[in-house]
């Protein structure tokens, strides 16, 4: 949780006080499969300089109604669509019927901690792109976090600017994902293949079920299949524009490519002070 200075801070970006935002609406407990609704008109027509603004939509995983709503308002100010949960089971739950761009998880939650949260929507196969807000700022909770298939970690208290920054990058970079130019193509390689209208990959023609920067470093590998890329360069690709995230960070995107490619059986071979590269299985 935020310190209540913290909050405070917050609150005060948005003109609210903690007494009028715990009146405010809070977690959007509603039966059925949820909506996103549709974020204030003005910001969805303008950004701060005049340019249209895409609206995002989001699920925002919080168990304290005050920081939860203040986020909320911010974001839809800001042209956002919300949806906000704070009970980890409803929240997969809410993850899984209405599929968001982006999720905002908080890691100490009631029922279901963000941690498992995150762990069984990537083994269901949800690839949403995931920031997770949360107090436990360690580098060892990040790297679990990281692990576990989070693509970014906001430790609390943190800037709104920031945050918002945060997940325009990650959509934008989602997006062009999808939408991969010839130039980033890569040929097949031992039975894996990169589509270059949607940036999926498939091995013999199963989508692989890969995170974002997953993908990013495997589209990236398939560039020159069997030769290998220095860490430097594979980092710039999938952390681009990260400056406060350590080199080391691409060691862990890597750890989880290897476990989703073993049952290909290409290997992702690390070759000490040259980087990374791709294997063909071997007969």
């Amino acid at each position: 949780m935020l310190a209540i200075g913290a909050v405070i801070r917050l609150s005060n970006q948005l003109g609210e006080t903690p007494d009028r935002m715990s009146a405010a609406r809070g977690d959007q407990e509603t039966r059925g499969r949820p909506s996103f609704p549709e974020p204030q008109a003005k910001q969805v027509a303008r950004g701060k300089r005049g340019a249209k603004v895409d609206a995002v939509k989001v699920l925002l995983i919080e168990d304290d109604p005050t920081l939860q709503t203040t986020l909320q308002r911010t974001l839809e100010r800001r042209g956002m669509r919300v949806v906000t949960c704070g009970d980890g089971a409803r929240a997969l739950e809410r993850w899984q019927a209405a599929v968001p761009d982006i999720v905002l998880l908080d890691l100490s939650l009631p029922g279901l901690d963000g941690l498992k949260v995150l762990e069984r929507a990537r083994a269901e196969g949800l690839s949403t792109p995931v920031i997770v807000l949360t107090a436990r700022g360690t580098i060892g909770d990040r790297i679990i976090g990281l692990n576990t298939g989070a693509d970014d970690y906001l430790p609390k208290p943190f800037d709104l600017d920031e945050l918002e920054a945060r997940i325009r990058a990650l959509t934008r970079r989602q997006a062009q994902a999808g939408n991969s130019s010839p130039a980033l193509a890569a040929p097949e390689f031992a039975g894996l293949r990169c589509d270059t209208d949607n940036g999926a990959v498939y091995f013999r023609g199963e989508a692989l079920e890969l995170a974002p920067r997953e993908a990013t470093l495997l589209r990236t590998l398939l560039q020159r299949p069997g030769h290998a890329q220095a860490k430097e360069r594979l980092f710039e690709a999938v952390f681009p524009g990260h400056s406060e995230v350590q080199l080391e960070a691409i060691e862990v995107v890597a750890y989880r490519l290897r476990k989703r490619l073993a049952p290909t059986g290409v290997q992702l071979v690390t070759l000490r002070g040259l980087g990374y590269l791709l294997k063909a299985p071997t007969s």
